[in-house]
């Protein structure tokens, strides 16, 4: 196992270098920054070319990552460009964002898996139906539709809920914002959590905790379960980093200042130190999700062994 995952971590250096090379180059190829700093009114060109000296825009695209890169390995993701460092606004923003997480998939694991092993259980009956149905009209629904008409319903009409969420963000208030932002991956972990009990009921080794007598409860939880969750394990995993990451609309409608409002205003106003900074610790998150995905493996098959 620790071979494994020093061999992995390895692994991890090209990869988190691709990605953020990649991702440098499309930040800085979308648009002239210096224009959005300026405002609308364009900069004169010598306020253009020491703007663009004391951010190290006239250097070459590649030593710019260079730079960028050194400084990462130190901590330093760089300034904004209103003067606020990048880590300030992370340490902010990511509270934030990882509490909205967290309760996305705290209510993704338990809704998702529980209708899920509902359904594959009772397959072909009227709850299985009914539970496909509404997962597809979940699916087709665009995130931002669902989480207008909830606003509109729980906050503004009915007054259940706060229409925008509060500075602090406390976990209350982060519960059907974590709703809409789940929204669509609960159904898609219902349908995968389905479709494996399906398919794992009808495999030998069921058949024979049946035979043995065992309780009806523990071959479902000890059993059928454990083996049926490693592709839903493999979705969770890899959408912790996709939840973070696109948020955006989320918190947009909710006014949650977290790493998706950072990421907006950055794209907005082409701080490209803010956008990459982001992007390359959501880069890190992916491939750490990935890496604990993989060892998860082993402790839900334990014919799973890694060399």
């Amino acid at each position: 196992m620790g071979r494994y995952v020093v061999r992995r971590l390895l692994q991890m250096v090209p990869v988190f270098i691709g990605s953020t090379l990649l991702i440098f180059l499309m930040v800085n190829v979308m648009g002239d920054p210096i224009a959005g700093l300026c405002g609308e009114r364009a900069c004169d060109p010598g306020t253009a070319a020491q703007l663009r000296r004391e951010f190290g825009l006239d250097q070459p695209v590649w030593q710019q990552y260079a730079t960028y890169m050194g400084n990462v390995f130190t901590g330093d993701f760089g300034t904004a460009f209103n003067g606020q460092k990048v880590t300030e606004l992370m340490s902010t923003a990511f509270p934030v964002t990882i509490r909205l997480t967290l309760v996305a998939i705290v209510l993704e694991i338990v809704i998702g898996i529980t209708l899920g092993v509902v359904t594959g259980l009772r397959r072909g009956r009227p709850v299985d139906t009914g539970v496909l149905l509404g997962t597809l009209v979940v699916i087709s629904v665009p995130t931002f539709v669902t989480g207008l008409l909830l606003q509109l319903l729980l906050g503004v009409r009915w007054g259940w809920i706060r229409p925008s969420v509060s500075p602090a963000a406390p976990v209350d208030e982060l519960i059907v914002p974590g709703l809409v932002l789940a929204s669509v991956s609960l159904a898609y972990v219902t349908r995968l959590t389905r479709t494996s009990i399906a398919e794992n009921r009808r495999s030998d080794y069921v058949r024979t905790a049946v035979a043995k007598g065992l309780p009806r409860r523990r071959v479902v939880v000890r059993h059928l379960l454990r083996n049926s969750l490693i592709p839903v394990v493999t979705f969770i995993g890899t959408d912790i980093g996709a939840l973070m990451g696109g948020a955006i609309v989320t918190e947009r409608i909710f006014n949650i200042h977290g790493v998706g409002y950072q990421l907006y205003q950055g794209i907005l106003r082409q701080n490209t130190q803010t956008v990459v900074g982001f992007v390359t610790v959501l880069v890190l998150v992916f491939l750490v999700a990935n890496l604990v995905v993989d060892l998860l493996y082993a402790v839900l098959d334990p014919r799973i062994r890694y060399a």
